[in-house]
């Protein structure tokens, strides 16, 4: 490497270390299109010298060959786009460089395993999440290389199929996240006291097809007991006062809703006591149906329905690769694709009038973020 290369590569290492220096959470994007992997950083308290910083959430890994529901003549599907990490072993050398830049490994001399450089077991994922158990979120070649000690949550059918693998030693329901809940209740073992995972449902959907998975953790010193007021123009009850404790553990969280969730199922957030902060809200931007009768992704004007409720400081795209498909179907997708710029505009003119400006406030402190293939995000 000649002088000027290994000045900028000095460069770049050092920014992403000052970086990693805020111990916020990190979300990568492993594909195009609903493989996540969230790094949650450990309370301070947690950490001992020399062990790992962050607790690794590995989200509804698919990374190679293809998927198919029901049967391969009536779905199944293909990345149409490379994913950037394509084995699980990837995810683990990922999360294992991160460790190393942020200062969480104490390493000798050589290529030590992970047990070794304080890795409490032998891998760097610390639980599996999965969504659905459609096997584009549950696809059993990718869950079989993760390590069996390593904890699957999921929901109630996927976990019927998870454990028909016969791969895992644990696997655990997800719960439903109710109206006035504790966050600490959901923080089911083998989970670390201080985080929890559960699960947001609609009244009215039966198959829990718009469902969210909710993440929720209590690991940054500074955060308010009270979270941001939300405008009365958009509570899903105005007129209903939110349950506050103001001396209760806030914590923050990340909601993953893949396929969309409704914004009239978000209240227990809204109501949670102690009270929660949305970090970052995964909804994908397009609108997908089969024909008019089935609707699949709920899409953009949802997704701003819901952030607009959340005020979730992160509002990140999830789920909107446009797939290579077969079978019966494909025959039937109808898809729209959906912009941010066009959600707005569109909001804009059915709140205000077509010329008019929605009220800056609703907008300003939202980032809306797209984190493509092999991206990566510090949430600050």
């Amino acid at each position: 490497m000649d002088a000027p290369s290994a000045q900028l590569h000095f460069e770049i290492r050092d920014t992403i270390v000052r970086s990693l220096a805020t111990r916020r959470p990190i979300l990568h994007h492993l594909n195009a299109d609903t493989s996540w992997l969230l790094q949650i950083p450990r309370p301070a308290s947690a950490i001992k010298h020399g062990s790992r910083i962050y607790y690794n959430i590995l989200i509804d890994p698919w990374f190679v060959g293809g998927q198919s529901d029901v049967a391969r003549w009536f779905s199944q599907q293909w990345h149409a786009i490379e994913s950037a990490v394509k084995s699980v072993a990837e995810v683990e050398e990922l999360a294992r460089e991160i460790e190393i830049l942020a200062g969480g490994l104490r390493l000798g001399k050589g290529q030590l395993s992970n047990m070794d450089v304080g890795s409490d077991i032998e891998t760097f994922i610390d639980a599996v999440a999965v969504s659905h158990e459609f096997t584009d979120h549950c696809h059993k070649e990718t869950l079989l290389e993760v390590h069996p000690d390593v904890p699957v949550f999921a929901t109630e059918k996927a976990v019927q199929l998870i454990t028909a693998f016969k791969h895992f030693r644990t696997v655990v329901p997800t719960p439903k996240f109710t109206t006035e809940s504790d966050w600490h209740d959901y923080s089911l073992p083998p989970l670390p006291t201080w985080l929890s995972i559960s699960r947001l449902t609609a009244s009215d959907d039966a198959l829990y097809y718009h469902s969210a998975l909710l993440i929720t953790f209590a690991t940054h010193p500074f955060l308010p007991n009270t979270p941001k007021k939300r405008s009365s123009l958009l509570q899903i009850h105005p007129d209903e006062p939110l349950s506050i404790n103001s001396s209760a553990e806030a914590a923050e969280c990340v909601i993953y809703a893949p396929h969309g969730i409704p914004h009239t199922a978000l209240q227990p957030i809204g109501s949670a006591d102690p009270p929660l902060h949305t970090l970052a809200f995964l909804h994908g931007l397009h609108d997908v149906k089969i024909s008019a009768a089935q609707q699949l992704n709920l899409g953009a004007k949802n997704g701003l329905q819901a952030q607009r409720i959340l005020q979730a400081k992160y509002w990140v795209a999830t789920h909107d690769e446009v797939k290579k498909g077969g079978g019966l179907v494909s025959w039937f997708l109808n898809r729209k694709a959906w912009t941010i710029q066009d959600a707005l505009q569109e909001a804009r003119a059915e709140v205000n009038g077509k010329d008019a400006r929605m009220p800056d406030d609703d907008i300003d402190n939202v980032r809306f973020e797209e984190v493509g293939n092999g991206e990566s995000r510090i949430l600050e």
